[in-house]
């Protein structure tokens, strides 16, 4: 494990803080720390002998204003769970981090007006429970559930399976509480339908990564509970038959939640590694697809009888090769579990560069075929492929290594396979980052492959905000590192 650096600037921070709001929020011990010095995925390390852990937003606004005034970087952290280390302290342990956990309340849930108001330290599950209780849904869901918080899923703006019916978390975020760098709160909690009062302050910091302020609290948009559901798995040619199968279903109905795609040899490899999977399908399939549809009105028509109806239409037109329907909810969650389980399953089965890119939805089926093959062709031995959320124009493309490849085959190859990988999605008129956050991990890339005016526009915000790079320094864009006396 890297040794914090020790600095005068951090001891003098951390006595400050003790003396302004109490020593109970501040910890020191490396054991404590350590956990938390590391990325979800293990890819980055960093260094800090300084963890804070304040309790109430009046606690988060003295913690900025001391740091500020003792110029230490500040690493806004909730349940760690980024793809990109985006919430990794920097290798040199000049920054704290500061951590939103203990603030955990869900303040508010009003189902009459479908929002809930909840503290960043709010744990994803936590909240869909909540609102269940009082018979709503918060509609964003994703592995990292038990984890993640809801301050980090504003911050960097999370996606998910029901993005195709509700948005990212842009679109289910009607409010937010932040501290900004220089200590000030900005009170936007209010869900206004209309707003004319010039920058929309909330929106710009919604996927900022913590690099402009510290969200301490959100109002989400909340839907009706599902009242019934219906889960189908479906064999079909070519992601292009999977994308007219996704058109027919959206102009029959908007009560399909989730749509997504898995190839093949992805399926094989979960039933290979998965113990307690299977293909649910009679004969082999190039492509599936897993779709499914809801009802939040028990008097609407059932979910599986939309769901016959509407893959029958698509048998009838040729889109479909075979298809069946989940007929108990257990049946329905080993259908999941299928789609779930794909990034365990290609872990299991050797080294995997993954990226999380979208294109244009019309353009995704042409991507992931010549995509795959483009790279394939660059690097001999590679098995490329991608599965996901075919109806956002967003897939997980991954890069297999050959056979026989070690643990570092990723370290010495993600140099060279994820640009040629980024330089085919910018090509296609895509993102690097769909739903992951740049973070550290594409910070280079966004710089090389974006143009300028983003660029430029991106750096003037972040130095408007923070002329003193003292949030989340290193993620997302470089700016010339603001660092205390040591």
């Amino acid at each position: 494990m890297t040794e914090p650096v020790p600095t005068t600037a951090l001891h003098r921070f951390a006595a400050a803080v003790a003396e302004r709001i109490g020593a109970d929020p501040v910890i020191t011990d490396v054991d404590t720390i350590a956990p938390w010095l590391i990325d979800w995925r293990g890819r980055y390390q960093g260094a800090s002998s300084l963890l804070l852990q304040p309790r109430t937003t009046t606690d988060v606004a003295a913690i900025v204003q001391l740091a500020a005034a003792h110029r230490v970087p500040l690493v806004p952290q909730g349940g760690n769970t980024s793809m990109v280390g985006g919430a990794t302290p920097p290798e040199d342990g000049s920054a704290a981090i500061l951590s939103l956990r203990r603030m955990n309340a869900v303040r508010r849930i009003d189902a009459d007006a479908g929002l809930a108001v909840v503290e960043a330290g709010v744990i994803l599950s936590d909240l869909h429970d909540a609102a269940l209780a009082q018979g709503r849904r918060f509609p964003l869901t994703l592995g990292a559930k038990g984890s993640a918080t809801i301050g980090g899923l504003v911050s960097t703006n999370a996606g998910g399976t029901q993005v195709l019916r509700f948005g990212t978390m842009r679109a289910l975020v009607l409010g937010v509480e932040a501290v900004l760098p220089d200590g000030s709160v900005h009170d936007g909690l209010a869900p206004l339908k209309k707003d004319n009062r010039g920058y929309d302050l909330t929106q710009l910091l919604v996927g900022a990564e913590g690099t402009l302020g510290v969200v301490t609290a959100a109002t989400l948009r909340l839907v009706p509970a599902i009242a019934a559901r219906a889960v189908g798995w479906v064999g079909v040619d070519s992601p292009h038959a999977a994308l007219d199968l996704l058109r027919l279903c959206e102009a029959a109905t908007d009560r399909i939640e989730s749509f997504e795609i898995v190839p093949a040899h992805s399926l094989a490899l979960v039933v290979e590694h998965i113990p307690g999977t299977r293909d649910p399908l009679n004969g082999p399939h190039p492509w599936h697809v897993l779709i499914e549809a809801v009802a939040s009105d028990a008097g609407a028509e059932p979910p599986a009888i939309l769901l016959e109806r509407l893959l029958s239409g698509g048998l009838e037109r040729g889109l479909i090769r075979d298809a069946t329907i989940a007929t108990s909810e257990a049946q329905a969650e080993a259908l999941w579990k299928l789609r779930d389980s794909i990034s365990e399953a290609e872990r299991a089965s050797g080294p995997a560069l993954q990226h999380d890119i979208s294109v244009p939805v019309a353009g995704m089926p042409d991507f992931m075929i010549d995509g795959a093959a483009a790279v394939e062709a660059a690097f001999p031995g590679t098995s490329a492929g991608a599965f996901g959320h075919l109806g956002d124009g967003n897939v997980h493309f991954h890069v297999r290594a050959p056979v026989g490849a070690d643990r570092n085959w990723v370290a010495e190859n993600s140099g060279r396979i994820s640009p040629f990988v980024h330089d085919l999605v910018v090509a296609a008129g895509g993102s690097i980052s769909a739903e992951h956050g740049i973070g550290q991990m594409k910070r280079d890339e966004l710089a090389r492959l974006s143009s300028p005016a983003r660029m430029h526009a991106l750096i003037a915000i972040k130095r408007a905000f923070d002329p003193d790079n003292l949030f989340n320094p290193g993620k997302l864009v470089t700016l010339a590192p603001a660092r205390a006396d040591q």
